[in-house]
């Protein structure tokens, strides 16, 4: 039996097909769904949610929202998100550099607005880094 996988961003529908497994970035840790998984509403984090569809896993950048599981069905609202497959690997590599020195910076400034929004740059510009299928 396969669950039916449904990722929406306020822009567009980035992914909405079956699939065996998938793996969530919650606020709480990596969480694991497969059929049959007990109902479930959880907070998502900014990270890579991976589907796997068929033999193949599909990384996708997440930038925070909710998902809900519910009779093999997943629903899945995110402020924004982005297949790995459709992002540069090199400019996300790039992007991913600039906001590690940004969040050095804010370190060493101690201003806690740069340092919030030097924290929440760097985690969007990793996932979108581990997603095009960079390592960090």
């Amino acid at each position: 039996m396969a669950l039916t996988v449904r990722v929406v961003a306020p822009d567009k529908t980035v992914w909405d097909s079956e699939a065996e497994e998938v793996i969530l970035p919650s606020t709480t840790g990596q969480l694991g769904i497969l059929s049959g998984h007990a109902p479930l509403l959880t907070a998502l984090d900014t990270g890579v949610m991976r589907v796997r569809s068929e033999k193949n896993w599909v990384p996708i950048a997440l930038m925070g929202g909710f998902a809900e599981v519910e009779n093999d069905e997943v629903t899945i609202l995110v402020n924004g998100a982005e297949r790995g497959d459709a992002i540069n690997k090199e400019e996300a590599r790039v992007a991913f550099s600039e906001a590690q020195d940004e969040f050095n910076k804010a370190q060493q400034s101690g201003s806690r607005q740069e340092f919030v929004k030097a924290t929440r740059s760097l985690k969007r510009a990793r996932a979108r880094f581990q997603a095009a299928g960079g390592m960090v």
